[in-house]
């Protein structure tokens, strides 16, 4: 037996040794499934699979790097032949193998977002409807959600259910538009982010002979981060392993938090009735966190009542306690957050890179980010502007995603008047329109401009055309670095950028040629074997903003990004900002148990993102569209279990102390919230059963304008409870209640939901 066996523990020895046959392993935070799969994986080509029967799917292009690197390390350099990579690289190139048989060809294009809202605009221009009711990323969110439940544009026409959602919507030619849409796609040898799944499955179920292949190619399958695929990415696993059934997914559902994106967690909670030989095995043991944290946030996720249950532990340290902070508005919070991460940079001799802020919208960077600046401290943001979303990237890959796909609509209409030209927007809109007419690739129509634009504006795009033919001449002679090199060159780019004498003109300059020494890398990569323009565009249509690297080249940094984008990261210390209700959990996922379980194992993966501290902080108010709003603490931070956390103090004068000891109400009830904890956590009291309030069935908010004292209330989180004193401050009122169960409250009227008994 190789030596990496002996470092496992038993449940993951098990799900390495698994022979043939359907396997689940539900993972627990920190408990080593990357781990697992890759020994899986190697003992697999140990044991003399074919590593081109493997195929091993991740969600990111990162993922799938490290572990094709590890299963390197056990086994050699046979680990570069297993079919591994993200679900839509994977399924992209199976796509080019094929595309033939959908009547695509090879050199197909890849849509961004933003080429998809292009497009998009175009057509509800062209069908003369008003943009402001037909948005195009409302219109696109439709789509995109009806590709990801796998209904075509027919299917989403002949459907009243859908006819009737987007006449109440007051957008009823939503069906017209997708129909459009795809056939422009299609015209354009184009394929956005869902019709790499889509597409796929309607490959395997039109050509049966193809799936057949697929299937006896594929003797084993591993899904990674399973709790996170779509009805779409589950049929194709499905469907290539029902031949062999050696499945194995990985995942834990106390981790699934991408409803959003079309993730649908019953594929995991419901996995072992669609194979009903399946083997469970339970990672439990958390290598990551201290017991503290593993212990808080099994007090939370506990909460949840759709879940495959496990115990997860950790002989771990125990750790400090989980530091709460209070703040008085969201800009304190950005400064006392900020000066909390300096002190314990400088007291544990700690780097930028130990550091995490998370929050659950991007809007809330900002209080962060200045006061990190304030103490110079670096720091960078997952999920800002991505470096190939930049202007000047976009512009220089339209020309080359146009070099290699001549009927690439969107990458047309990007290039053909830069650099100026002296062709308007008409004479493009004329050429689109007349290539979807004709039903032809708009290269037809260019190549033959003559027959269709007169005057200078034809002459010019006459001379367009001739460019990119010499372009085309190159293709088959040179690598992609070279080709890209002699674009940038003489499409005139890179001079227009370089006379910009600016500073942004410069920067731009630089950005494009960091687009070059990309691509040069690219080249030079001996694992790379294809190195053609086209290959390197594939790999760049499928890059994320997790797999990019920093431009400055100084990794050093505090790293700011959502909780959605610290998925499967982890960091020595952590943030956790902005615990307020409606805004962690969010307004907008308080409507069902299913929102709002979602929203708690948001808050689950926030916490076990943490290795040694984790501090958790809210602000009291807030500005909300223009408005200042009273904060109250969120549910999540009064569910953790309190044996586990402590109050940091808030960082005031002895004035400031003696006033606020000396109120008699504190601001919306904060206060008492924060001084009843701190007293439980310094008593060290034993951890009390929360029993969560059942709101009353007719329960509806009543009018608190005439609430008085020793009325008898209900709310919807605190339960019932009696009014003891009423506060008026200008136009705020106050109440003082005592709840029977959750103590005294001090709630602001104006924003409180009572219902008076």
């Amino acid at each position: 037996m190789t030596d990496y066996i002996s470092t496992l523990n038993e449940p993951q020895r098990q799900a390495v040794l698994h022979g043939d046959g359907p396997l689940i392993i539900i993972a627990g935070a920190g408990s080593g499934k990357t781990r697992v799969l890759t020994y899986r994986i190697s003992h697999l080509i140990e044991k003399g699979v074919d590593p081109f029967r493997i195929l091993a799917l991740t969600f990111t292009n990162k993922a799938a790097g490290e572990m094709r690197h590890r299963i390197e390390s056990v086994v050699g350099t046979e680990a570069r032949n297993i079919w591994m990579g993200t679900f839509h690289s994977v399924f992209a190139k199976i796509l080019r193998i094929e595309a033939k048989a959908l009547g695509f060809t090879s050199n197909f294009s890849i849509y961004d977002t933003d080429d998809s809202k292009s497009l998009l605009r175009s057509i509800i221009k062209e069908f003369g409807l008003d943009d402001k009711v037909y948005r195009a990323n409302v219109v696109f969110a439709r789509i995109s959600g009806a590709k990801n439940r796998l209904v075509g544009p027919a299917d989403y026409l002949a459907n009243p259910l859908i006819q009737t959602d987007d006449a109440a919507a007051r957008m009823p030619e939503i069906g017209r538009i997708y129909k459009a849409y795809t056939m422009r796609c299609f015209q354009a040898n184009a394929m956005d982010f869902d019709d790499l799944l889509f597409n796929t499955n309607v490959l395997f179920r039109d050509h049966l002979d193809i799936l057949n292949k697929y299937q006896h190619k594929f003797k084993h399958v591993l899904v990674d981060e399973f709790q996170d695929t779509n009805v779409s990415q589950y049929l194709i696993t499905r469907k290539l392993s029902a031949v062999n059934q050696n499945i194995c997914v990985v995942g834990d559902d106390a981790q699934s938090i991408y409803a959003f994106r079309g993730a649908n967690i019953e594929n995991i909670l419901n996995f072992e009735k669609d194979f009903p030989d399946v083997r469970t095995i339970k990672l439990e043991q958390n290598y990551r966190s201290t017991k503290t944290i593993v212990n808080a946030a099994n007090s939370i996720i506990a909460r949840n009542r759709a879940q495959l249950r496990k115990s997860v532990f950790t002989d771990n340290e125990e750790g400090t306690l989980i530091d709460v902070i209070k703040a008085a508005s969201d800009n304190e919070e950005g400064r006392l957050i900020a000066t909390s991460l300096f002190e314990a940079k400088m007291q544990d001799g700690l780097h930028n890179t130990d550091f995490a802020i998370l929050y659950r919208t991007n809007a809330q960077s900002r209080a962060f980010e200045e006061a990190l600046r304030r103490l110079n401290i670096k720091y960078r943001i997952i999920g800002g502007l991505s470096f190939y979303q930049r202007k000047e990237i976009k512009d220089l890959l339209a020309y080359l995603r146009f070099t290699v796909n001549q009927s690439d609509e969107e990458a047309f209409k990007r290039i053909i008047n830069l650099p100026k030209r002296g062709i308007g927007d008409t004479t493009v809109a004329k050429i689109a329109v007349v290539a979807a007419e004709n039903q032809v690739p708009i290269w037809e129509v260019v190549s033959n401009v003559t027959k269709y634009v007169a005057g200078r504006a034809g002459i010019a795009i006459e001379s367009f055309a001739d460019l990119i033919k010499s372009y085309q001449l190159l293709l088959d002679k040179k690598d992609a670095y070279d080709v890209a090199a002699h674009v940038a060159k003489t499409s005139g780019i890179l001079k227009e950028l370089y006379d910009d004498k600016t500073v942004e003109g410069l920067s731009r300059y630089e950005n494009v040629q960091a687009l070059l020494n990309s691509i040069k890398e690219f080249v030079d990569n001996p694992d790379n074997d294809d190195k053609s323009l086209s290959a390197f565009l594939q790999v760049v249509s499928l890059l994320t903003s997790a797999d990019e690297k920093d431009d400055d080249g100084d990794n050093d940094k505090v790293t700011l990004m959502t909780i959605h984008g610290a998925k499967g990261l982890e960091f020595r210390n952590v943030y956790i900002v902005g615990l307020e209700e409606d805004l962690f959990p969010s307004q907008m996922m308080l409507e069902s148990r299913a929102d709002l379980e979602e929203e708690r194992r948001l808050f689950y993966v926030a916490i076990t993102r943490a290795e040694k501290k984790l501090t958790v902080s809210y602000a009291e108010s807030r500005y909300h569209y223009g408005r200042l709003k009273v904060c109250e603490p969120s549910r999540f931070l009064m569910e953790i279990d309190p044996n586990f956390l402590k109050i940091a103090k808030s960082r005031k004068t002895e004035r400031e102390e003696s006033q606020e000891t000396t109120r008699d109400t504190p601001s919306g009830g904060s206060m008492s919230f924060v001084r009843s904890l701190a007293q439980k956590t310094a008593r060290q009291q034993a951890p009390q059963p929360t029993v969560a309030h059942v709101p009353s069935t007719d329960f509806a908010p009543s009018d608190t304008s005439k609430l008085a004292e020793g009325m008898r209330v209900e709310h919807l989180k605190f339960g019932f409870g009696l009014v003891q004193k009423i506060d008026q401050n200008g136009n705020d009122r106050k109440a003082v209640i005592k709840f029977e169960t959750a103590g005294e409250k001090t709630l602001l009227l104006s924003f409180a939901k009572l219902k008076i008994v």
